[in-house]
C-alpha cells in the first residue's frame, strides 16, 4: 500500500524497552506528531542473537510498521541499528511498495555529536555484545572523526538488569564497576563515553559515579531527537506525510501487562499497550 497520499505517524521500534527512552526525548522535542512505538520484547534482547536472526526480526518490525500507516521508521535499538539499518535502507526499500518511506537510526546521530565533547581524542562505548560485535561506533567514527581513538566494551549484564527492576539496587553496582573499570583499563585517555544502548540512560547515576570525573557521558535520546527534528525540516516532503495529533500507540510482542509495568519505568507514565504478532 502506498502512503504517500496519506497521513502516517512515526513508527519507533525497539527490540525490549529502552527504545523509550529515545521515544520520550523525542515527544519532548516534537510533541505535535502522532507515533506507534513497536517493542519486540518477547524476543528481547538482540544483543547476544546472530546477525540473521536480528535483520529478520527487525524487517518484521519495520513492515509491520509501514502497514500501520508509518511513512518515517526510527530504529531507537543500537543493535537493530547496527546490524540490520543498512540492509534495510540498501535492499528492502528500494523494492518496498513505496521506496519514498525511510528507516533511521540511532548510531549516526550519536557520533556525529562526538566531536563537541572530546578533548583527548580517545572515546569510549559501552554497548551490548551485538553492538559491539558489528563495530559499528567504530566504524561510523572513523569514517567522520579518523583521529579519534575508540575503544567498545561489551556490557552483556546491564540489559538484564534494567529490566528486572535492578537499575537502582545494590547488585548492579558491582557489573556497573566491572565493566567500566576494564573500559579504563583498556584505555585511560577516554574522556568521552558513549552509552550505546537505549537501556542504559536507567543506569547512569550508577555509571557517573564508577567513572572518573574528567569523562563525560553521552546520552542518545536529546541527540537523536534534535537529529530528528533536523531531517524533518531538511525533508518536507517527509514532513509533510506525518499526522499531527499528539497521539501515542504502544504496542509489544509480549504480555501487555507485563510490558505495561515494566514500559512505566522508562516512561514514568501509565502506558496502555496492545499485544500483536510480528512476522509468520
Amino acid at each position: 500500500m502506498s502512503l504517500t497520499s496519506s497521513l502516517g505517524p512515526i513508527g519507533v521500534f525497539d527490540s525490549g524497552y529502552g527504545g523509550l527512552t529515545i521515544l520520550s526525548e523525542i515527544r519532548r522535542q516534537l510533541p505535535q506528531y502522532d507515533y506507534i512505538y513497536m517493542g519486540d520484547n518477547a524476543r528481547s534482547p538482540y544483543g547476544t542473537r546472530s546477525f540473521d536472526v536480528i535483520n529478520d526480526f527487525t524487517l518484521q518490525a519495520v513492515k509491520y510498521l509501514f502497514d500501520e500507516g508509518c511513512p518515517l521508521v526510527i530504529l531507537a535499538c543500537n543493535t537493530a541499528s547496527a546490524k540490520a539499518l543498512r540492509e534495510i535502507q540498501q535492499h528492502y526499500l528500494p523494492i518496498s511498495d513505496d521506496p519514498t518511506r525511510r528507516v533511521l537510526g540511532v548510531i549516526r546521530p550519536t557520533v556525529e555529536a562526538i566531536s563537541e565533547y572530546t578533548k583527548t581524542k580517545h572515546v569510549g562505548v559501552v554497548a551490548t555484545p551485538g553492538t559491539v560485535s558489528s563495530h559499528s561506533y567504530a566504524t561510523e567514527i572513523g569514517k567522520l572523526f579518523p583521529e579519534v581513538v575508540v575503544k567498545e566494551q561489551a556490557c552483556p549484564m546491564w540489559v538484564p538488569l534494567v529490566e528486572y527492576g535492578e537499575s537502582d539496587k545494590p547488585g548492579a553496582d558491582y557489573f556497573v564497576r566491572r565493566y567500566t573499570e576494564e573500559l579504563i583499563e583498556a584505555d585511560p585517555e577516554i574522556d568521552t563515553l558513549i552509552l550505546g544502548c537505549t537501556h542504559y540512560p536507567l543506569l547512569r547515576p550508577k555509571i557517573r559515579e564508577a567513572l572518573p570525573e574528567s569523562v563525560q557521558l553521552i546520552s542518545q535520546g536529546e541527540l537523536v531527537a534534535t537529529s530528528l527534528a533536523d531531517y524533518l525540516q531538511r525533508h518536507p516532503e517527509m514532513e509533510c506525510r506525518l499526522s499531527q495529533g499528539g497521539e501515542i500507540s504502544y504496542r509489544t510482542t509480549e504480555c501487555p501487562d507485563k510490558f505495561e509495568e515494566l514500559a512505566s519505568i522508562f516512561t514514568g507514565t501509565k502506558v496502555d499497550a496492545v499485544r500483536v504478532k510480528l512476522g509468520s
